[in-house]
């Protein structure tokens, strides 16, 4: 269901009315699955649908749907900005990783991300030294790189 909320929010902020057949296409599943989905959305209050019109959130909605991207996000900058991974690559995993986090940890995981990326110091110097080891244990050496300063 995070999903269709997510959609519907993203949807919404691209062009305004969302209808059955646009989550379709943007989730790659069958109307009779959206139609579904958006009926048990409705049962929950989370989004405003009148047959064969749009499709909104509630503003009950509207925070589940926010509480999902930010948890998106922070996941996203996590994989991307301090492990490395490709941006494809996160953007999938993102997704997938999401709906098992608590609003609480994307909250804190998200915290997490901007004090490393976006401290006065930018990345930190620790960062730097994971990146190197990392680089070293890809290319199958099991040494840790010390920083010149435990030399």
């Amino acid at each position: 269901m995070e999903d269709y909320l997510e959609a519907i929010r993203t949807l919404a902020h691209e062009g305004g009315a969302v209808r059955v057949t646009q989550l379709s296409e943007a989730l790659r599943v069958s109307k009779p699955s959206v139609t579904a989905a958006v009926s048990r959305l409705v049962a929950e209050n989370l989004v405003n649908h009148e047959k064969y019109g749009s499709i909104e959130l509630t503003s009950r909605g509207r925070l589940a749907a926010d509480d999902v991207l930010k948890r998106h996000e922070a996941l996203w900058r996590f994989l991307t900005g301090i492990l490395g991974v490709s941006e494809q690559v996160a953007e999938r995993e993102a997704c997938r990783l999401e709906h098992y986090l608590s609003p609480d940890t994307g909250k804190r995981l998200g915290y997490f991300v901007s004090f490393v990326l976006e401290g006065e110091e930018g990345r930190p110097e620790w960062l730097r030294e994971f990146f190197d080891n990392m680089r070293h244990f890809e290319m199958g050496s099991v040494a840790v790189v010390k920083s010149e300063e435990e030399d």
